[in-house]
């Protein structure tokens, strides 16, 4: 039987790439952080998976599509390939705050589906966001987290959950 994975999961908008207040809904809206490579890859080479929850509901607010979203998560992933890492996994609500899902943040299924599909222990792992959603969610799950003001806090987050290791 293989032993559940540690996890960091990543909000994407405000900590992988700049937020939109109209949302990010196609590559070309996409402005990825230059500085977020290194701090992936540090975690990677700690024994991390690195997983992607986010709120898509401009997906249901009909101003994008299942297929642009997946677009924009393919765009991320060939950046970090080209430099050297990648994302182990994508998961995303494109419900509306008011559709009352399961898997809107800070509800918890984007987690677990997460950790159904990936074998990921919670307790080891931890979330890094930008929102107090972020936070609630991952307290509900019991995954630690640590929210970040901009893209600036990566380094610093991640600087963190390595010191834990220790």
């Amino acid at each position: 039987m293989d032993k559940p994975k540690k996890a960091v999961f990543f909000d994407r908008d405000g900590v992988i790439n700049k937020e939109r207040t109209d949302y990010v809904k196609t590559v070309d809206e996409l402005d990825i952080f230059s500085n977020i490579m290194e701090p992936i890859k540090r975690l990677k080479n700690s024994g991390f998976l690195i997983i992607v929850l986010t709120n898509q509901s401009a997906i249901n607010r009909g101003l994008t599509t299942h297929e642009k979203v997946d677009d924009i998560h393919m765009a991320i992933q060939d950046f970090l390939r080209k430099n050297g890492t990648s994302i182990d996994g994508f998961y995303y609500c494109p419900h509306r705050p008011d559709e009352n899902c399961d898997c809107r943040k800070p509800k918890s299924g984007l987690f677990l589906k997460a950790v159904t599909e990936l074998k990921i222990d919670l307790s080891s792992s931890w979330m890094i966001g930008d929102s107090d959603t972020d936070m609630e969610a991952a307290t509900a799950v019991g995954c630690k987290s640590l929210k970040i003001n901009s893209s600036d806090d990566l380094d610093d987050a991640v600087q963190s959950i390595l010191n834990s290791l220790n």
